[in-house]
């Protein structure tokens, strides 16, 4: 017999599959403090819990028995996931439960923004009729922008479509097929706040995404656009919102989120009447409880009984031989996966991967998943990991191509990454060397030896002289140092690239102005 905890408010419908299952054994015990779960974890084989109770380090090595934690939700703040995969503890989360609940409430904040239905209401119930104040707009034959094409960006627009909207998406990884079968415009952030009636965002909140509508884009904004945010606070910068509603390019905005929360009595967004709020109300509906609890219940029953599960968000289990030769390197395998999303433009439609040398006789699953995590990393954030990165990949119709052999010219061990966009194709290879670690050393086959750390700066030029001094002179006249240059070509005098790491992250204006300089092409800011 199995036997779970549930150490907090659950809903009982959801768990039903657990409850009933005659192989498993659930108590319920809420509100316990630390101590008190540290007294009786021992003896349990799972852990089910929501945002109250906080799975630490010590709760973990205490648990002799566990093999999951289970999230009733999506995020796992309150679970120490370095500890859970040190004590072989698999994590698991809910996060398709919440989609419809929060799709909808973003339906009713465009609603609700369009006919401004809460300023009205509160008009009203004061005992003033005014009709005449709240003429809205209807969104039949409107563009909205949709900034997010996931799971709820997608459900997002399904709706959109049946009320007569017309739908723009942006999503790093929307091609043009996918982007047709949704019966949606691929449009870039830009193209969107350019053209859209209402603007609401489905993305994580990543170091990408924040403030990924600024300033910049209110500026290109129709006078009367809406906005809606139902995803996360900071990927709208909260000022220049403000600015944009006092400028009267914003008619109305409806927010969910908020930077902090709860928000401070004085924030704008409080003391403005075109904005609506609401206190993160996304998956507050009773079907959304139930679904988490519902998802949740069946992944902790698969890996209970040792069968296949998707949602994990740390590392499963793996061989000890196997980790053993692995280990040295998946984290040059996620950074080959980080540095090819970022010199790669266009949605990526294929990850090739080829592994060369001694890597050719090993179960290279693990590598997979953490060259899969780089790359999409870089624009989903936290949301991706090593365990949900391929099937986050295969929700978004990127197909992942695994070879091997074993000649692996001068090196014992090679990996190679091609991604393929609708735009190009772009490789580079990666090693470990014996002294001096991880190394770069071909990018689109030019040879290279670069370290892949910190700030780095990809340009292509073509091999002319005087092209490395003017680089370096307009880096240096800008208080950007130079660490290290390395130079490849093909032949003198013609096509080449240089690859420079830097001691610190280059202003887009230097990026614009190295861009300026005769005989450059492109020029790449990665962060690794």
């Amino acid at each position: 017999m199995f036997k779970v905890l549930v150490s907090d408010p659950i809903s009982d419908f959801g768990l039903r599959q657990l409850s009933e299952a005659e192989d498993v054994i659930v108590d319920k015990k809420t509100g316990l403090s630390e101590e008190e779960l540290l007294s009786v974890i021992g003896e349990y084989d799972a852990l089910l819990v929501r945002s109250q109770t906080k799975v630490t380090p010590a709760i973990m090595k205490a648990a002799k028995k566990l093999k999951v934690i289970g999230r009733a939700g999506v995020g796992v703040d309150n679970i120490d996931l370095d500890a859970a995969t040190q004590y072989g503890i698999v994590v698991v989360n809910a996060p398709d439960g919440n989609t419809i609940a929060t799709c909808e409430l973003t339906f009713a904040m465009i609603m609700a923004v369009a006919r401004q239905i809460p300023q009205a209401y509160q008009k009203t119930v004061s005992g003033v009729w005014d009709r005449k104040a709240f003429v809205g707009v209807e969104l039949r034959n409107k563009i909205i922008g949709i900034v997010g094409m996931g799971r709820i960006g997608s459900e997002v627009a399904k709706r959109a479509k049946v009320f007569g909207m017309e739908v723009y998406g942006y999503d790093p990884f929307l091609t043009e097929e996918r982007a047709d079968k949704l019966g949606v415009k691929l449009s870039s952030v830009d193209e969107i706040a350019a053209h859209a009636d209402f603007i609401t965002v489905h993305t994580p909140l990543t170091k990408e995404t924040r403030h990924l509508i600024d300033r910049p884009q209110f500026q290109l904004m129709k006078r009367g656009v809406r906005i809606i945010n139902c995803a996360r606070g900071g990927i709208i910068n909260e000022e220049a919102l403000v600015e944009a509603i006092d400028e009267g390019i914003v008619a109305g905005a409806a927010f969910d989120v908020f930077v902090e929360e709860p928000p401070a009595p004085d924030h704008p967004f409080l003391n403005r009447p075109q904005m609506i709020v609401t206190p993160h109300l996304g998956a507050s509906t009773v079907e959304a409880q139930e679904n988490v609890a519902i998802d949740v219940a069946a992944e902790v029953l698969h890996i209970l009984r040792n069968e296949p599960f998707k949602n994990a968000v740390n590392m499963p289990a793996v061989p000890p031989m196997v980790m053993n030769k692995l280990q040295p390197y998946l984290g040059l395998g996620e950074k080959l996966g980080r540095i090819a999303g970022q010199i790669t433009e266009g949605p990526v439609k294929e990850i090739s991967v080829v592994f060369s040398g001694e890597l050719a006789n090993v179960d290279t699953s693990p590598l997979n998943r953490y060259i899969v995590k780089g790359l999409l990393g870089n624009h989903l954030g936290s949301d991706v990991n090593i365990v949900n990165a391929l099937h986050m990949a295969k929700l978004r119709d990127i197909q992942l191509v695994v070879q091997k052999t074993s000649a692996a010219e001068s090196f014992t061990n090679l990996i190679t990454v091609t991604l393929k966009t609708d735009k190009e194709t772009r490789s580079l290879s990666g090693t470990l060397l014996e002294g001096y670690g991880e190394r770069i050393v071909t990018i689109d086959q030019y040879t290279v030896d670069a370290t892949p750390e910190g700030a780095l700066l990809l340009i292509s030029h073509h091999d002319k002289p005087g092209i490395i001094g003017r680089v370096g002179t307009l880096l240096g006249s800008n208080d950007v140092n130079i660490a290290s240059m390395q130079v490849g070509r093909k032949e003198a005098g013609g096509a080449a690239i240089m690859i420079l790491t830097i001691d610190r992250q280059a202003p887009d204006q230097v990026l614009k102005e190295l861009t300026g300089l005769p005989e450059i092409s492109t020029v790449k800011q990665i962060i690794v």
